[in-house]
């Protein structure tokens, strides 16, 4: 069964790692600030995840709780 969790949980079930999302609400519609999804993945690597992005599978994110974007993040914006 699915969970929705807001990201202020993800970050804490899930520490400095990537996540992958599904039915993200998102805090605005820019399209970038999480405020609630459902983790689908939390064992697949970066590159793995940007695959599914791609595809339009899932939303990938950081849960670096400092809010700092991760190396090559950038580029994804």
């Amino acid at each position: 069964m699915a969970v929705r969790l807001t990201w202020e949980q993800i970050q804490e079930k899930y520490p400095d790692q990537w996540v992958g999302l599904t039915d993200v609400k998102y805090m605005d519609d820019d399209g970038i600030s999480v405020e609630s999804a459902v983790v689908k993945y939390t064992d697949k690597t970066k590159g793995e995840l940007t695959r599914m992005v791609l595809k339009g599978e899932i939303v990938s994110r950081h849960t670096n709780p400092e809010g700092h974007l991760q190396l090559g993040a950038v580029g994804m914006l």
